[in-house]
């Protein structure tokens, strides 16, 4: 099997991160890695509330799904981890506005998380 990457189109390459890939393509499926609310110039968290966090982790998972040829609405799976689940409603209400159509499956659960992060999400995409 192969395999390609896929790098965020705004990632530093002076900064280096953990050992994964922001994204992989393999078999006609981009898996891309959990994402949160990152500035990819900086390498640095950038934090607020659930609402801001979540549109910043998304435009980002955007960018990477787009950097792969596909859109938000090729993704057909995704898993959310959020720090507060009482902040699932305010999490839901941005999340919803990314997606048209069939949004995809999703599993959402309460995590302890890294640096004051508030959401965490990776996703998995059927390439076009």
């Amino acid at each position: 099997m192969s395999k390609q990457k896929i790098i965020h189109p705004d990632r530093n390459p002076n900064f280096v991160t953990g050992a994964y890939s922001d994204g992989v393509i393999a078999n006609g499926f981009l898996f891309v890695s959990g994402q949160a609310s990152v500035d990819f110039k900086t390498s640095r968290f950038v934090l607020g509330t659930i609402e801001e966090e979540t549109k910043r982790t998304l435009e980002n998972i955007k960018a990477i799904v787009e950097a792969a040829g596909a859109t938000l609405d090729d993704i057909v799976k995704s898993t959310v981890h959020i720090i507060d689940i009482n902040e699932f409603d305010r999490f839901n209400s941005v999340y919803a506005n990314y997606f048209t159509g069939i949004r995809p499956a999703r599993t959402t659960v309460q995590s302890v998380l890294a640096e004051g992060i508030r959401v965490e999400i990776d996703c998995i995409v059927k390439l076009p």
